[in-house]
């Protein structure tokens, strides 16, 4: 047993002990270190992240609306990364300007981003700012824009595409309107409150009274009523009315005029045959009368 058991303890013996290759050394190095370094960045973007959400969050809780620049363009809305959707009004609200149409949207802008602002919903996935002509001449030349006001949408990831610029043109900038394409574009639903009104009512109670009054006056002679010519005129007034438009100005709240920023041309007649202007109602109401 002894001698046949010999050959075995010298073949032992004889192994040598495996080890690893020596250039495996500086691959398995160089693995660690890429894996250090890409923990590093994930962390170092989650931090960078974190801190453009408390910023915005920051501003949001001072203004529903908050203003950019160059700088703040690039950092919160074109500089990587992102989880958060933004929408910006571009737009010319200095006096020099003279952009009527720019206040009235800025205006329906302010409630929308309002209703967001104050609504039980309201989170870090959708923020509200505007960039002004004279502030951000460089952003609307970058971003290839000419007209004022434009309200676009810059999605979490990725380029704003085609249908991330809102149709002013076509739909009119109602705050009722932009909500339902924020809702289209984010799925963020924005339910819109507006501030109360009390100028329809008085207007409606003045009204009232004074056709009141008119009837108490002349309580003893009431054959004007009967008058048909009388009602003649009111009702050739209301399809003069309908007929210019005013109807679909009341539903689609379209801009009196259109400024070009850039030339300052104004337009009272749009150059499509489905929109119109608030001015081109009243030269038609005028021509036919």
């Amino acid at each position: 047993m002894g001698a046949r058991g010999a050959p075995s303890r010298r073949r032992q013996a004889g192994r040598r002990p495996r080890y690893l290759p020596t250039g495996s050394f500086p691959f398995l190095l160089l693995l660690l270190l890429l894996c250090i370094q890409l923990g590093g960045g994930q962390k170092k973007k989650e931090n960078l992240l974190a801190e453009k959400v408390e910023q915005l969050m920051e501003w949001s809780s001072r203004r529903s609306v908050f203003r950019m620049n160059g700088d703040k363009f690039r950092k919160f809305i074109k500089a990587p990364p992102r989880n958060y959707s933004m929408i910006v009004m571009f737009t010319a609200l200095q006096p020099q300007r003279q952009c009527s149409v720019c206040r009235l949207a800025n205006e329906e802008y302010q409630i929308l981003a309002n209703s967001w602002r104050y609504s039980s919903a309201f989170c870090n996935k959708l923020f509200f700012s505007k960039v002004d002509y004279d502030e951000g001449t460089d952003i609307f030349q970058q971003l290839n824009i000419n007209s004022a006001p434009t309200f676009m949408h810059f999605p979490p990831k990725g380029r704003p595409k085609r249908a991330d610029t809102f149709d002013l043109q076509r739909i009119g900038f109602g705050a009722e309107q932009l909500a339902k394409w924020i809702a289209d574009r984010t799925d963020v639903h924005i339910r819109v409150f507006r501030p109360p009104n009390y100028s329809g009512t008085i207007a409606l109670a003045l009204l009232v009274s004074l056709v009141g009054g008119l009837l108490y006056l002349r309580r003893n002679n009431l054959e004007f009523i009967y008058n048909k010519t009388g009602w003649a005129m009111v009702s050739l007034c209301i399809v003069f009315a309908m007929t210019s438009g005013q109807m679909w100005n009341h539903i689609r709240g379209p801009p009196y005029a259109h400024k070009n920023p850039h030339n300052g041309q104004v337009s009272y007649i749009h150059g499509s045959s489905q929109v119109q202007f608030v001015a081109e109602s009243h030269i038609i109401l005028v021509l036919t009368f």
